[in-house]
C-alpha cells in the first residue's frame, strides 16, 4: 500500500476535479490558457534539465 501525497490544501476529489477539467479541454481552450498565463515580456523555451538550477538561480538574482 502506497501514502498518496498531495500538495498543501490539495486532497484527491481536488485531483480529480483537474483531472476531469484538462481531460475534457479542447485544444482551442488548452491553448487560450497557456497564452493567458504568459506575460507579454516573457519567453518560453526548453533548456535542458541540468541546467534548470542554474537559470532559477539567475532568475531570481535579477528578481532581487
Amino acid at each position: 500500500m502506497s501514502d498518496n501525497k498531495f500538495p498543501p490544501d490539495w486532497d484527491e476529489q481536488k485531483v480529480r476535479r483537474a483531472l476531469a477539467h484538462y481531460e475534457q479541454q479542447t485544444e482551442e481552450d488548452a491553448l487560450a490558457e497557456d497564452e493567458a498565463g504568459i506575460q507579454p515580456s516573457d519567453t518560453v523555451m526548453n533548456i535542458p534539465h541540468e541546467l534548470v538550477p542554474k537559470v532559477r538561480e539567475l532568475i531570481a538574482k535579477r528578481q532581487r
